[in-house]
């Protein structure tokens, strides 16, 4: 709902540096922790006006270098605007994969991506990292998983299936 206005207000990234995070709380407001979002919004813009020449990093380590960008936030960027061999995790994917068995009970998120990486071929990586999200999202629920509706039940670890 805030994204269309937010990008008539901005549409780059040298419009949004020059701007206040008092203004750009005014579009961002609805989103839970507006304040410091504003200042990590204002603050990645200056950053990507005077180290990347306005232009989004199409690396994990330079994305990482922008305010309020961790790994899973660059993880989404490479694999989605740059089709880049990415998994991000978040709270779904975590879940759900440690559910099934396909990270082994990993104990963090970026060992969970470590594994998932080297585990699932490049080319379904975009893929199963939406299928895995909406999985854990409709499914695999963190309190109360539909286990009744699931396909994967035959390889699930969760509860001794």
């Amino acid at each position: 709902m805030t994204t269309p206005a937010f990008f008539d207000a901005f549409p780059t990234s040298e419009i949004l540096a020059e701007t206040s995070s008092d203004e750009v709380y005014t579009y961002i407001k609805s989103i839970s922790y507006p304040n410091n979002k504003a200042k990590l919004l204002v603050g990645m813009a200056k950053k990507l006006v005077a180290d990347f020449n306005a232009k989004v990093p199409d690396t994990m380590e330079e994305l990482l270098t922008l305010p309020g960008v961790g790994r899973k936030t660059a993880s989404v960027v490479l694999i989605c605007a740059f089709n880049k061999p990415a998994m991000p995790v978040d709270t779904h994917v975590f879940r759900v994969a440690n559910r099934l068995g396909l990270t082994d009970n990993s104990k963090s998120p970026e060992e969970s991506e470590k594994i998932l990486l080297t585990n699932i071929p490049e080319n379904l990586l975009p893929i199963a990292h939406h299928w895995l999200i909406l999985h854990g999202r409709y499914i695999c629920k963190a309190r109360k998983p539909e286990c009744e509706k699931c396909g994967l039940i035959s390889w699930c670890k969760y509860l001794g299936h």
